[in-house]
């Protein structure tokens, strides 16, 4: 593109004052009130799946809701060579059609997109990348902001974070004018040694402020009603704690199998893919202390905490704790599926596990002694992902001569996907002249008002990235912690001799080995 292509493409996108919003984030609170400033988004892998099939569509629902800035571009990297407007027609493939009267807005979003050619090993296409944002930042008006998204291989992270570096992309005036961020997808790292290995790559070039290690399972509207959920309402954080709460489950359970992800899930597993990340920060989000403040630092300060109390893991060549699991042949939506090792490029003797189950304790006062029960797996009964907080029995069973021993205990049910919900159940007495009690639900569902204003877990994190709030994001000494208590258990996983015999087969379309009732004895009453 040359400079009077782009000068042309500046003024087609600046004359048309209905396809910009000049505030740049509406919010369903009052008095919200936070802009966006202007900036340039380079997408490194641009042409991939999740550029394509995530980046592209989320920007473009921000565009058009009116949540991007005012002046802004959108510059895509990658080894493929395009020109800017056939790279635009690649884009325009992986949006949404248009509604009614919406094509002009479609087509100014196509307009702030243009591409750059570069191999990610390759010193002098970096200083051609470094020109070109010179170039686009003038005419966009974009005051030297960049974001630099890295929508490619983990292994990649390393490189391109050096180059970025070396050639003064990295560098920022101050974090509020001419900044300089990097955003990474998991997984950030293979273990504790690799984790730290791209942390002290990063941080040669990067400060931590500038760094933005997503989770864009955190962004679920869901998941983010917990912490509102817990701090806003006084009936339940003073029952918040070991003298109330029998045990807490955390669940992620999928009906998929390993797609076309072999190559990484054979390297992975169920616990890198799952409980290093997304596992970990639920768990936090129910476990943490209550912050001083409902800001980014102070968040993830309490979360650090919960990370650094958890109980060491049990070393002992022993499975007491945890039960691993690959699924078998079996049936999903009355469809015949294969087994893990009958999946293309699985090895037909894989002994990577597709479920986890892990008991985990977090050493503190708040909740000394309550086991904490983390599973996710894969081709299960159904996609479900939820917290369940079990609130102890009844301290004296003064209705014994009226109702027997057993009064089934109050329960909270935090429910993320697919149903969106909050639910109490508690004991009522059925109407009429016996005494009998029977278990009734409160019921929230999230839902419920039929709208939301952000569907997608990658717009919100894409406008936090800008907006330079971390809240929801990855920090450091938590990657490092994380990995601190995961890899004993990968370890001990992957160098134990007879590990064969702790794998437990279970068929896709059911609930996970059997061995998980004996781990955790409300297990499938939990997953009814």
């Amino acid at each position: 593109m040359t400079k009077q292509d782009l000068r042309d493409l500046f003024v087609q996108t600046s004359v048309q004052p209905d396809s910009r919003s000049t505030v740049a984030m509406p919010d369903p609170s009052p008095g919200t009130g936070r802009h966006l400033p202007p900036c340039i988004i380079v997408v490194f892998g641009a042409s991939g799946d999740l550029a394509m099939r995530k980046l592209f569509p989320a920007l473009y629902h921000l565009h058009g809701g009116g949540h991007l800035p005012d002046h802004f571009a959108i510059v895509g990297c990658s080894r493929t060579e395009f020109d800017d407007p056939g790279f635009r027609d690649q884009v325009r493939k992986s949006l949404p059609s248009p509604d009614n009267g919406d094509q002009e807005r479609r087509d100014a979003f196509l307009r702030s997109i243009c591409y750059q050619q570069l191999q990610y090993d390759n010193p002098d296409d970096y200083m051609a990348l470094s020109r070109r944002l010179e170039s686009v930042s003038s005419l966009f008006g974009t005051q030297g902001n960049t974001l630099f998204y890295l929508a490619v291989p983990p292994q990649l992270y390393p490189e391109i974070s050096t180059r970025l570096g070396e050639s003064g992309l990295a560098q920022e005036k101050d974090r509020t004018h001419e900044w300089s961020r990097v955003v990474l997808e998991k997984p950030f790292g293979h273990d504790l040694e690799s984790a730290k290995t791209l942390n002290d790559v990063l941080h040669r070039h990067f400060d931590e402020h500038q760094i933005f290690r997503i989770d864009h399972y955190l962004a679920k509207e869901t998941v983010q009603n917990v912490l509102m959920f817990r701090f806003a309402n006084t009936i339940f954080e003073p029952l918040w704690n070991r003298n109330y709460i029998e045990y807490v489950g955390i669940t992620a359970a999928e009906t998929l199998g390993v797609e076309k992800r072999a190559g990484y899930y054979e390297q992975a597993g169920v616990l890198r893919d799952m409980f290093q990340n997304h596992m970990m920060q639920l768990l936090s989000l129910v476990a943490m202390e209550p912050p001083a403040r409902f800001q980014d630092e102070p968040v993830r300060d309490d979360k650090t905490k919960v990370f650094r109390s958890l109980r060491p893991f049990e070393l002992q060549g022993k499975f007491s704790d945890l039960v691993l699991g690959q699924y078998a042949a079996g049936r999903i939506d009355d469809k015949d599926v294969p087994g893990y090792r009958d999946e293309e490029n699985v090895a037909p003797d894989s002994l990577t596990p597709t479920y986890a189950l892990l008991r985990s304790y977090i050493d503190n006062w708040r909740w000394q002694g309550v086991p904490f029960y983390i599973c996710s797996g894969k081709r299960l009964a159904k996609k479900l992902s939820r917290i369940i907080i079990q609130f102890k029995d009844v301290p004296h069973a003064m209705f014994r001569h009226i109702l027997g021993e057993q009064i089934s205990s109050n329960r909270l049910i935090l429910g993320i996907q697919p149903d969106e919900v909050i639910n109490l159940t508690f004991q009522a007495k059925i109407p009429g002249m016996n005494n009998i009690l029977r278990t009734v639900t409160m019921n929230f569902d999230y839902n419920q008002e039929g709208k939301t204003v952000i569907k997608d877990a990658y717009e919100k994190v894409l406008m936090d990235c800008l907006l330079g709030d971390q809240m929801l994001f990855w920090r450091q000494d938590a990657v490092r912690l994380c990995w601190a208590y995961l890899t004993p258990i990968l370890e001990l996983c992957e160098s134990c001799g007879d590990r064969a015999k702790h794998l437990n087969f279970y068929p896709a379309g059911g609930w996970g080995p059997e061995e998980v009732a004996t781990l955790y004895p409300d297990y499938l009453k939990d997953h009814a």
